[in-house]
């Protein structure tokens, strides 16, 4: 058989990512700060585009302001020559600038305000203080000088978030050109500083440092964590006992001394600021009926210039600045366009999540149903995937409180002979630890028993999932030892 070259015609179909389309996938997935800052970076790049202020009124039936295809011939035809207005250049000289001097003149001064006017202090910008500024603040205080201080410094700057050293000492003695011995003793030297226990390289030397720093000793407490620190992970109360031939009682009190030592000693200078979540969507209640509000507090309201315009047709204008000029508009309106999208979209998948999960708005989360993707897709004809990204990374504040969008997808669960959101069955088992007796702590048996009473049928391991999802610790570690 020979081999030979031929050619062929085929006819096929592919879908191809247009870069309009890939900008409309983006916006589609963007939440409400992303789309901020990504409609401004627009406002920067593209000329024709420009943003209208909040208190200018939007007209439909300026071209420049809507998106649908007439619009872009509306804005690519020529002017009316009838109603363009003529531009004079010496209107803008035409200013009479001795009596715009005499109100706006150097010896102007702004009227005073009083104290009610200044921003509420709460609004100020602080000053926090962080645990690597804090050492060194100390250790330029301290007595420890020359190359030992370049060496505290070194180990300061290798500190954790939670203040333990995050570094081997044998990597700090060859950076420094020294014995491990002295990288150790400078180590202890740190170690000194407040908070107690930082610098420590696990948490037994932490807690170790600070219950040698006690006001008042517990010698027992330093023997358990020194000889029995595995033991008391484990919360093994006797076998400390028998190990180090203490009383029980004794180890308890002693166990209570160390619960008071802090297991991670930067924690006081963790970063806690909060964090708000901008919510995408508003569900309001009023009355009986829920109504469904965009939030475009913040979103510029965009539209095409028209000044370039009026270049696209002007007679001096060349040919490269009018295919430049025809690009960017293109670009614009397709933006605008959706951008427009974008918002009938989001609003027509919450309004359909709000049908689907009526009954939890009005009574709860043990009322929340089963819901996936399809469900949302079918009822209003759109695909799973257009679903999936406007229900990724965006948040609806409800009367119930704020929420993910994903949120509302939940796995079904038998209960009795209708079906419950796992939402509701996690909510469930957490009601049930919180509400145990802390000497005698609940197994997943037990609450796989529990919940079977309220006609909520699931397996021991899938109780041992949400548990651990909810972050809730086995019985063993849940029960009180003290």
């Amino acid at each position: 058989m020979g081999l030979e070259i031929k050619q062929q015609l085929r006819q096929t179909q592919q879908l191809v990512m247009t870069p309009q389309l890939q900008q409309a996938i983006k916006l589609l997935q963007y939440n409400h700060q992303e789309m901020v800052g990504a409609l401004e970076l627009e406002l920067k790049e593209n000329p024709l585009l420009e943003a209208l202020s909040f208190d200018e009124p939007f007209s439909d039936q300026d071209p420049s302001n809507r998106s649908d295809n007439k619009s872009f011939e509306e804005a690519n035809a020529e002017p009316d020559s009838s109603k363009t207005e003529i531009f004079d250049p010496k209107d803008v000289f035409d200013i009479e600038w001795e009596n715009y001097l005499e109100n706006y003149g150097g010896d102007y001064t702004p009227a005073q305000r009083d104290d009610s006017e200044r921003p509420p202090l709460e609004n100020m910008v602080t000053y926090s203080e962080n645990l690597f500024r804090y050492l060194v603040g100390q250790l330029q205080l301290s007595h420890i000088e020359g190359h030992d201080r370049r060496v505290a410094f070194e180990l300061i700057g290798n500190l954790n978030e939670n203040g333990f050293l995050d570094v081997d000492l044998v990597d700090v003695a060859q950076s420094a050109g020294v014995e491990i011995e002295e990288v150790e003793r400078i180590l202890s030297l740190v170690q000194e500083f407040d908070p107690p226990g930082v610098a420590a390289r696990n948490l037994q030397e932490c807690l170790l440092i600070q219950a040698g720093a006690l006001e008042t000793p517990e010698p027992l407490a330093v023997r358990i964590l020194e000889e029995t620190f595995g033991l008391f992970e484990n919360g093994k109360l006797e076998s400390i006992s028998r190990a180090l031939k203490a009383p029980l009682d004794d180890v308890r009190a002693a166990i209570k001394v160390i619960s008071t030592l802090e297991p991670n000693p930067g924690r006081s200078f963790h970063d806690d600021d909060t964090i708000y979540v901008v919510p995408d969507i508003f569900i309001i209640k009023v009355g009986d009926t829920y109504s469904v509000v965009l939030n475009d507090d913040g979103i510029p309201r965009l539209r095409v210039s028209s000044y370039y315009q009026k270049e696209l047709h002007a007679k001096g204008s060349s040919s490269t600045t009018k295919d430049y000029i025809h690009e960017k508009m293109r670009g614009a309106m397709w933006l605008i366009k959706s951008i427009h999208q974008r918002r009938r979209t989001i609003y027509r998948v919450t309004e359909s999540i709000l049908k689907f999960q009526r009954e939890f708005f009005d009574k709860g989360i043990d009322y929340l149903k089963p819901l996936i993707l399809k469900d949302i897709a079918d009822d209003i004809e759109m695909h799973e995937s257009t679903i999936s990204r406007v229900t990724t990374n965006k948040y609806v504040h409800t009367p119930r409180g704020t929420f993910e969008l994903k949120y509302f997808f939940n796995s079904g669960i038998r209960h009795g002979a209708d079906a419950i959101a796992s939402e509701s069955v996690k909510n469930q088992i957490s009601r049930i630890v919180k509400s145990e007796n802390p000497d005698k702590p609940a197994s997943d048996k037990q609450i796989v028993d529990e919940l079977a009473r309220s006609q909520i049928h699931i397996a021991r391991r899938t109780v041992a999932k949400y548990r651990e999802l909810l972050g809730i610790p086995p019985s063993s570690k849940r029960r009180k030892k003290f």
